[in-house]
């Protein structure tokens, strides 16, 4: 595991997921027009924290939480897929 995610797992722990699956793809995207660094992620978070929350909410939640990482350019891009664990076992 690399720092970066090491580092994202960690600001992610405020939502104490039941899972939290990331990866990194940033492979896929080196040399794309426009790409200045920064890493490109998809991450799955279950949580019960996103209870009664929209998924919009749940994006805004997760970007506060690694907010610091999309300013330093750490993170360039980074799909979300949030759920609760009754969602997430329903699916």
């Amino acid at each position: 595991m690399t720092d970066i995610e090491i580092a994202i797992r960690t600001r992610l722990q405020p939502l104490a997921p039941l899972r939290l699956e990331l990866i990194d793809d940033s492979h896929l995207h080196a040399g794309h027009t426009g790409h200045r660094g920064g890493g490109h992620y998809r991450l799955l978070v279950v949580s019960n924290i996103f209870t009664d929350l929209s998924r919009l909410a749940r994006q805004r939640k997760v970007h506060q939480l690694l907010e610091d990482l999309f300013r330093t350019n750490t993170i360039h891009a980074l799909s979300i897929r949030a759920y609760t664990n009754s969602e997430y076992l329903t699916r």
